[in-house]
């Protein structure tokens, strides 16, 4: 017959079972853990993630598709083709995002003169004066342009369209890059397009790249082209004459073939 434990005993037993690291007491009954359900592992987090999205566990992740890289000249095509009036191209510009040259320049130069008319001068890029004013050919050597022009009769108030190839200053004024020309290349398209000149004359070597395909401006000058679908005149820049006045004697010749053009039948 055993014989009864005491309280203090029976509790300094437990004490020292539980130190042990005894965590269940005994049942009524014994407990075949063999016949129990294994519990099932826990998935990690990239599993329960794989389980989430449907993928097969140990897979790789599915790689995001890179999205399409942006076309500046396709999207350049797109919004000057969808301008229907001058007024709406210029807005177009303003809104182009894909030109650098937009952010470090104070205003957008699109055009001066009278649309319409029959002579559109086209120069390079809006030089300092013509960024603060927004306005193109309004320092010295616009200022030369004008007095050039008023040599045969032409003045942009009354019978002058003008524009520039690039419609933002480029920094320190220097020359555009062709990946840059080929970007604004739509919207001068669509620019002479809308002002409906009759004769285009390009100042300088960057509108010749642009609207010819040719650089060399001392070869090109005073020789007549054709560039979408209308005669064009390559001239001297006014400020390369204002750097080389001894070339303006060339520059005069040229505005003479000029007119003579202008007073021949259509």
């Amino acid at each position: 017959m055993e014989s009864a434990i005491d309280y203090w005993s029976a509790k300094a037993l437990l004490e020292w079972q539980v130190e042990l690291g005894a965590t269940e007491a005994l049942c009524e009954e014994p407990v075949n853990r063999y016949e129990l359900a294994a519990p099932a592992p826990k998935a990690r987090q990239g599993q329960q993630s794989d389980q989430a999205s449907g993928q097969k566990p140990g897979m790789p992740p599915p790689v995001a598709p890179r999205p399409k890289p942006v076309d500046p000249v396709a999207e350049a095509r797109k919004a000057a083709a969808a301008a229907p009036e001058l007024p709406s191209l210029r807005a177009a510009l303003a809104e182009f995002r894909h030109c650098e040259l937009k952010l470090g320049a104070r205003n957008l130069v699109f055009g001066d003169g009278q649309p319409g008319a029959r002579v559109m001068v086209i120069g390079e890029a809006p030089g300092r004066e013509e960024d603060q004013q927004g306005k193109p050919f309004v320092g010295p050597a616009g200022q030369l342009l004008d007095r050039m022009l008023a040599a045969i009769d032409l003045d942009r108030a009354k019978n002058v369209y003008i524009t520039n190839v690039l419609p933002w200053r480029p920094q320190q004024n220097r020359d555009p890059s062709t990946e840059e020309i080929d970007m604004m290349l739509p919207f001068l398209a669509r620019h002479v397009e809308l002002a409906q000149p009759d004769i285009l004359v390009l100042m300088g070597n960057i509108s010749c790249q642009a609207v010819l395909g040719k650089r060399g401006i001392s070869r090109l000058r005073g020789n007549w082209a054709e560039a979408w679908g209308k005669p064009v005149l390559p001239m001297f820049h006014p400020a390369y004459l204002l750097r080389q006045p001894e070339q303006k004697r060339a520059a005069w010749a040229d505005l003479l073939e000029l007119k003579a053009r202008l007073g021949a039948p259509n």
